[in-house]
Order: C-alpha cells, then sequence, then structure tokens
C-alpha cells in the first residue's frame, strides 16, 4: 500500500483517510498497529540525553536542564514511561488475539528508545507498510496530538519510506466511555472512603488535574471553526471528561452525586512572563483550607499511565502542599493497562476498521466522537507554525 500521491488532501495517509473527510469515508484493512509514546530514560546517564531530546531546537542548556533532572534522578533516573508502554502493548496484543484480529503492534517512542523510527522501520521490513496509529495522549492540542503527527511525517521522511509506509491515526479518544469508565472506581472509594471516616460532602474535594500549557497554545487546540472559550478544546475537553466521571461516580456510590469538583494543571514550564493554563494545583491546595475542604482526591485525567509527571507533581509535590496545609489527599488511578481501557483501545481500532458512522460511535460526551483526519489548522505550534504532519489535512 502506498501513501496518497501528493494531489490529495492528507498525506501519508490510507485511501479511506486521504481524501480529507473528518471521518474514514470506507473500510479499511491495516497491517499493523503503531504504539506511539512519550518515551523517558532507563538510567541516571539516559537523562540529561532524554531532556535534550524533549527540548530540541530551543537551545535551553544543560544547566538548566538539570533544573528538570532531579525528578528523574529521585527516581534512580528511571522514568516508569516505557516499562508502563511495555505492559500496554503486551495488553493490546492479547486484546487483538483474543478477538481473532491478527495485526502485530509496533511501539516507537518521541524522546527515547525505542524511537519511532525505529517502529515504523522494523514494519517496513515486515512487510507491514499500512499502519493505524494509537498515540498515548487523549486530548487535543499542539503536544498532545499535532506533534505527534508530526512525528509520523519526519519519520517517514527520515527513514525514506515515505511513498512506501501509510500512517493513519486514530482519534483522539478523551470521552470514549473505556476512557471515561477507567478514572471511576479509584475516584469513588476514595470518595467514599473519605466519607465513611467521617468527612463531610462539603469538605471533600475532587481536582482533576492535567499537564498545564501555554495559553496561545490551548486557544488554538482544536478546529478553528468551533468556538471552545479561551482555554480552547484542550480545556473544554478535560472539563467535559471530569463532568462525565463524576456523574459516573454519583452513579456508582449515590452520596457522592453532589461532591465538588475542579480542574487544575500541573507542570507548568517556560519563562514567568509566557501565561499558561491555571489554576496551578498546589496554589489550589494552599487555597483550600480557608473553603473548609479537609480531604481531596486528585484525578490525573490528563495521564494515561503513571509517569514522572504524576509520580513527581502528584504524588510529591501536590501530596506534599496538602500535607503543608493541613488536608488529607489521595492520588486515583490512571488507566494503565486497565482491561476496561485496553477493550477500549481495541474498540477504537475495529471501529477505523469498519469506518464506524458517527452517529453510532460511542462518546461519553457532546464535544465527541472527535475526528479521524485532524481539521485544517488545528493545534498549531506557536513558536514554530506549521510542519507536514500525517493524519490530517493541511492549513
Amino acid at each position: 500500500m502506498t501513501d496518497a500521491d501528493s494531489s490529495t488532501p492528507v498525506a501519508h495517509a490510507s485511501p479511506a483517510s486521504a481524501t480529507g473527510e473528518p471521518y474514514a469515508t470506507a473500510p479499511q484493512e491495516y497491517d499493523g498497529i503503531l504504539l506511539a509514546g512519550f518515551g523517558g530514560p532507563e538510567g541516571q546517564d539516559d537523562v540529561i540525553p532524554f531532556l535534550r531530546n524533549v527540548t530540541r531546537g530551543r537551545g535551553i542548556p544543560d544547566e538548566r536542564l538539570e533544573e528538570v533532572a532531579h525528578h528523574y534522578r529521585h527516581f534512580g533516573g528511571i522514568s516508569p514511561i516505557n516499562a508502563q508502554n511495555r505492559e500496554l502493548k503486551r495488553a493490546i496484543e492479547a486484546e487483538l488475539a483474543a478477538r481473532g484480529i491478527d495485526l502485530p503492534v509496533y511501539w516507537g517512542n518521541r524522546n527515547w528508545a525505542p524511537y519511532l523510527s525505529e517502529a515504523v522501520q522494523q514494519a517496513a521490513d515486515a512487510g507491514d507498510t499500512l499502519l493505524l496509529a494509537f498515540a498515548t495522549s487523549a486530548y487535543s492540542s499542539f503536544s498532545s496530538c499535532r506533534q505527534y503527527r508530526e512525528d509520523f511525517a519526519r519519520v517517514l521522511d527520515e527513514t525514506g519510506l515515505d511513498g512506501t509506509v501509510s500512517i493513519d491515526k486514530i482519534r483522539q479518544f478523551f470521552d470514549h466511555p473505556a476512557f471515561i469508565d477507567s478514572f471511576v472506581p479509584s475516584i469513588a472509594h476514595a470518595l467514599g472512603r473519605f466519607l465513611d471516616e467521617g468527612v463531610g460532602p462539603g469538605a471533600t474535594r475532587v481536582l482533576f488535574a492535567t499537564h498545564s500549557i501555554p495559553t496561545e497554545d490551548a486557544r488554538r487546540s482544536g478546529p478553528r471553526d468551533r468556538d471552545f472559550g479561551s482555554g480552547g478544546a484542550y480545556a473544554a475537553q478535560h472539563l467535559a471528561v471530569a463532568a462525565a466521571i463524576m456523574e459516573k461516580v454519583g452513579s456508582f456510590d449515590p452520596r457522592l452525586a453532589d461532591i465538588a469538583w475542579e480542574l487544575v494543571y500541573q507542570s507548568r514550564s517556560g519563562p514567568p512572563s509566557q501565561p499558561w493554563l491555571e489554576p496551578d494545583i498546589c496554589d489550589r491546595i494552599e487555597q483550600l483550607p480557608a473553603e473548609h475542604v479537609s480531604a481531596i482526591a486528585i484525578s490525573p485525567i490528563g495521564f494515561v499511565s503513571d509517569h514522572m509527571e504524576v509520580m513527581w507533581d502528584l504524588d510529591t509535590e501536590a501530596i506534599e502542599a496538602a500535607d503543608a496545609a493541613g488536608i488529607r489527599a489521595v492520588r486515583t488511578d490512571t488507566p494503565g493497562a486497565d482491561p476496561v481501557f485496553v477493550a477500549g483501545i481495541v474498540d477504537l481500532i475495529e471501529e477505523r476498521i469498519a469506518a464506524v458512522t458517527p452517529s453510532e460511535r460511542p462518546a461519553g460526551t457532546a464535544l465527541g466522537p472527535w475526528f479521524d483526519v485532524c481539521r485544517p489548522g488545528c493545534c498549531e505550534n506557536v513558536r514554530a507554525g506549521f510542519k507536514p504532519v500525517a493524519a490530517g489535512v493541511a492549513p
């Protein structure tokens, strides 16, 4: 199978996704699944080279990178993200096999070995040239969607496989019911335990945490022809998902139906002069005692697994902030390789193979189901503008 030619609206795409329509226009058989991850260091010697990869093109000196490196060095220089993606890969393979779907899963990362270029070359060497990618990021923004699509285009160019390998991408899955459902039991159990131990509902709060991004990047997230508010699709999607989770938490345990919740942000970087999405989780925790909150459940809905931003920014810094404020805090689960979530991933694979019509696709919020093919100009990188991408219509 060859890439769409230069006259088609979507580069590097399968025939079913090359026309530029928002959703696949016909069923499409794929040769393999490409699991696309962020990557992380697996030893102390990897930390600075990994951070150089993360910040490539921004000219950040090593002494400044070392300020972030201590997060990784605290855990022996090892990010858990690669081990988690190995586990997720095995779980997806097992679920595919259980359903009788004969598709190999190739795994590659943006910032550390195994790299995406290695995974795509491995697939091509095996004769698997029509790939369906699943990126381990659920929401719409430059770093969580468009950058992965830039990675696909870059890798095809660097490997010389442009015109040989095609890469489609599974839709953003923020409101797929399996993703939403995977958060519910852990939150419900944490809140129920607070109530069982005498904390009143009014003194209990859920903080839904996600990675902050620059406000200009947030404003440009999602398609240009929809108004999502000042936080763009990125903030709107998180708010919608949090509301959907809390509705299910209330159904899980009726005592929890009126527990208050809010969206907070973490892991801010960049110069202080650059506005980023707020409020910061630690700032909000500091304010909560004045609002008579004495117990919080912190749910990392912006993350698929317990990688460094969860282990350091939440399990370390946010829990320390809660201790300082005299607030009881529990960090609840990410999806990881939970069977419910993994089944949802394979549901999404089957959905794309069959080109299920949008009206028949499951979506847990009014914002979805999201597009198979990203729309023109969505999720622009404010700093660098538009680069060539796969799985989307050119601006």
